[in-house]
C-alpha cells in the first residue's frame, strides 16, 4: 500500500503543471528559447563584458526561467560568488544574489577552478565561437577542465538549431 502511495505522489508531481518535467522541458526546449531570444538585443559575449564591474564572469547563459527569458551570469569577486540576472536588452543588473551553498556553489567552484587556469576570458571564447560559426548566436558559455586544460563549452543557436563547440582557454 505504501509503495502505491509513493508511486502516486511521484506520478502526480511529474504530471502537474509546473512539476519537474514541465520545468525541465521549459529549460531545454530550443524552440521556446529561440522564440524568447528574438526579444534579446544583448549578445551573451557583451553581457559578460558588462558584468565585469560586478566581478569576474565565470559562466553565462540565456535560459527560460518560470516562462520568461533570463540572462544569468555567475561572477567571482575574491572568494565569493554571485549570480547576476541582467536585463537582456540594456545589460543593467536586475538582481544580484550571493551563491552560498548547494549545487549552484559546486558549479561556481568548478567554473572558478577552470577559470583560474585560463589565459583567455570567457567573452573572448564566446566571440571566437560566434565568429567561426556564421549566423549563430552564443546562448551559453561554461568553462570546465579537460585534464589540466581549461576549455569553454559554448552553446550556439541559429533559429532553434543548437550546437556546442569547445574553445580553448589557454
Amino acid at each position: 500500500m505504501r509503495g502505491n502511495s509513493i508511486f502516486s505522489i511521484a506520478v502526480a508531481a511529474v504530471l502537474l503543471p509546473g512539476g519537474p518535467s514541465a520545468r525541465a522541458e521549459e529549460e531545454t526546449n530550443p524552440a521556446a528559447l529561440a522564440k524568447a531570444l528574438q526579444s534579446a538585443s544583448l549578445p551573451l559575449e557583451k553581457a559578460m563584458k558588462v558584468s565585469e564591474r560586478e566581478g569576474k564572469p565565470i559562466s553565462a547563459k540565456y535560459e527560460i526561467e518560470h516562462g520568461a527569458l533570463q540572462l544569468s551570469i555567475y561572477t567571482q569577486k575574491g572568494d565569493r560568488f554571485s549570480e547576476l540576472i541582467l536585463d537582456h536588452k540594456s545589460g543593467a543588473v536586475a538582481k544580484e544574489e550571493w551563491i552560498t551553498d548547494g549545487d549552484d556553489m559546486k558549479a561556481a567552484q568548478a567554473q572558478a577552478a577552470a577559470m583560474a587556469k585560463a589565459k583567455v576570458w570567457l567573452a573572448v571564447a564566446a566571440d571566437r565561437a560566434v565568429e567561426t560559426n556564421t549566423g549563430y548566436r552564443a546562448v551559453s558559455v561554461m568553462p570546465k577542465l579537460e585534464g589540466d586544460s581549461p576549455v569553454a563549452v559554448v552553446t550556439l543557436m541559429k533559429g532553434d538549431e543548437v550546437k556546442k563547440v569547445s574553445e580553448k582557454l589557454n
